[in-house]
């Protein structure tokens, strides 16, 4: 996959969604929020993680120090804006080149990194951002698969918040029935991910867009776009432990 062709595609239909909606409406997946929020955390993200690209930092960026951080009021710059982050992390990573170690939250790594972050950071909040306008989301099978991966990987590596999401021997499947399998297991003090088929104590199907969505708790753990099979004890405590 181009992930800095997919980046560019979803922060386009995310603006899209975005254009002509009401900026107050509530967004029901991160209470508190309403769509400017939504607007403005994805633009200066992109933002933030273009200037730790650029400047080659190795060191936490507050994200209330970045340049041009804040969206303008009219909706066609609003719109410019959004666009501008993506165009210019795309920039920064061609500048420095993907391999360049730089910054992020899980220790260094090649800058390229923060454009398959923020891609799906941005599937993601559209989906936010359809919900809270009543609309169906989906993704291409590729890259709503991809988006799970990528959000595994980093449970690898961060874990849950007060206990690891798997005791020692529980065991997780993930079934995509569009295509991907991903096998979780609790090793003690640290969790293994296979990505493959494996028989094991719960088994979670649905299409891979749905899977996704429900990791990340945009859809409820029983929604029905899912089937679970064997101990659902299981999957509600990985949903319980690990990040939102």
């Amino acid at each position: 996959m181009d992930f800095a062709t997919a980046l560019i595609e979803e922060n386009d239909a995310f603006a899209q969604t975005l254009r002509g909606a009401d900026e107050a409406t509530p967004v029901p997946t991160c209470p508190g929020w309403t769509l400017r929020h939504l607007l403005r955390h994805v633009g200066r993200g992109d933002r933030w993680a273009g200037q730790i690209v650029r400047d080659r930092l190795s060191d936490y960026l507050d994200p209330r120090e970045v340049r041009d951080g804040k969206p303008p009021d009219d909706a066609d710059g609003t719109m410019d804006w959004l666009r501008g982050g993506v165009q210019g992390l795309v920039g920064a990573v061609d500048g420095v080149g993907a391999d360049t170690a730089v910054w992020t939250f899980l220790g260094p790594r090649p800058a390229a990194w923060w454009i398959r972050r923020r891609l799906h950071e941005a599937t993601v909040h559209r989906a936010d951002a359809e919900l809270a306008l009543g609309r169906d989301f989906g993704l291409a099978a590729e890259l709503a698969a991809d988006g799970l991966t990528e959000w595994l990987e980093r449970v690898m590596v961060q874990g849950g918040d007060d206990r690891l999401p798997l005791l020692d021997g529980q065991t997780l499947h993930l079934h995509a029935t569009d295509g991907g399998d991903w096998t979780l297991r609790g090793n003690g003090t640290a969790l293994a991910l296979d990505q493959g088929h494996a028989d094991a104590a719960a088994t979670v199907s649905g299409d891979a867009t749905s899977l996704f969505l429900a990791v990340v708790r945009r859809l409820p753990a029983d929604d029905p776009r899912i089937t679970i099979d064997g101990d659902g004890d299981i999957w509600h405590a990985w949903l319980d432990h690990t990040p939102f």
